[in-house]
């Protein structure tokens, strides 16, 4: 299943988002230049920018200020990249080497602030106290979202509430945040934007669970990451927290401890607890609730093709396979 086709409707909005993404990477400092060119290769579904675009569309926008909306929405995610892959000592993403492991943590990190404060020019240039507004608090909640999940590191207990308050903070608000925006561009009422804000936010879980879903055997060929990195770096996800829920205490204790050592030697007894306990099935289903959560907040809006593709981004969202 391929996300491109779901980008029809705004492929002209896509090309000028693309564009406008390496025109504002451009820097006169060499290093920032190289890196940039870099990330522009490696790519991506280039899935926030898109769903910014269909967002606005769908809200009927008619202007161009959301192909500045959508690259400020990626460069934001592209700086959250460069610095997550820092702090959990990643050295793959999407199948190629992260920037961090080809450069040093040093200019990850300074290339990930040049980026962000880049997004915050770009902001100014909409001249919208709401926009400015939205994107700070977005911002915020991504970084005590990142803190959150530091502090629940190799921890075996983190309860499920706590695990999806992680992913609503540091996934989802970003969703939500270029889906609300773009509704207040098209001038939509308190209502319409507060419904567009939604299904970012249930998109953005829905994402996120089925990406941790991915990391545990559920992805193919094409899934750009080694299998069981996320209990490498100490990251207990909803297929961990289920199957421990179902796991008598004996059986539990060495999964708990490899969850608390990042032991990805355990890998292959991980996986069979999971799969004896049915929580990838749970998983997949919490991840299918929130598509559908994040269907229905569309139907106040006008049928259109933009719509189509947003409800049709839902389910790709837990169908995929990468």
């Amino acid at each position: 299943m391929s996300i491109q086709p779901l980008f029809q409707p705004v492929e002209d909005d896509m090309r000028a988002v693309d564009a406008l993404i390496r025109q504002r990477l451009s820097s006169d400092v060499v290093l920032i230049n190289t890196l940039g060119e870099y990330i522009i290769a490696s790519g991506g579904k280039r899935l926030r920018p898109a769903l910014v675009l269909l967002a606005a569309r769908a809200a009927g926008y008619q202007g161009d200020q959301h192909h500045v909306l959508a690259t400020v929405i990626e460069f934001i995610h592209t700086a959250t990249l460069l610095h997550d892959d820092v702090v959990d000592e990643s050295s793959l993403r999407r199948g190629r080497e992260t920037a961090n492991n080809v450069w040093g943590n040093d200019a990850s990190v300074l290339t990930g602030d040049f980026l962000y404060s880049r997004a915050f020019q770009m902001m100014v240039e909409l001249d919208s106290f709401e926009v400015m507004k939205v994107l700070a608090d977005a911002t915020n909640r991504i970084a005590e979202g990142e803190v959150m999940q530091l502090m629940y590191s190799h921890d075996p207990d983190l309860a499920e509430s706590d695990y999806l308050e992680v992913v609503d903070r540091k996934t989802a608000s970003l969703f939500s945040a270029g889906c609300r925006l773009a509704a207040v561009l098209a001038g939509r009422t308190s209502s319409e934007c507060d419904a567009m804000a939604a299904y970012g936010r249930h998109l953005g879980i829905a994402f996120q669970v089925t990406d941790d879903a991915l990391d545990y055997g559920r992805g193919d060929e094409s899934y750009g990451k080694n299998l069981g990195d996320d209990l490498a770096e100490g990251k207990t996800t909803l297929p961990l927290i289920c199957a421990l829920s179902r796991l008598s205490a004996d059986t539990a204790a060495p999964l708990r401890q490899a969850i608390r050592d990042g032991d990805i030697t355990a890998l292959d007894s991980i996986m069979k607890s999971i799969e004896s306990t049915d929580a990838m099935a749970y998983t997949c289903g919490r991840a299918e609730e929130e598509a559908a959560i994040a269907i229905s907040s569309l139907d106040i809006f006008e049928d259109s093709d933009a719509k189509a593709a947003l409800a049709s981004l839902a389910e790709f969202a837990v169908r995929r396979r990468y």
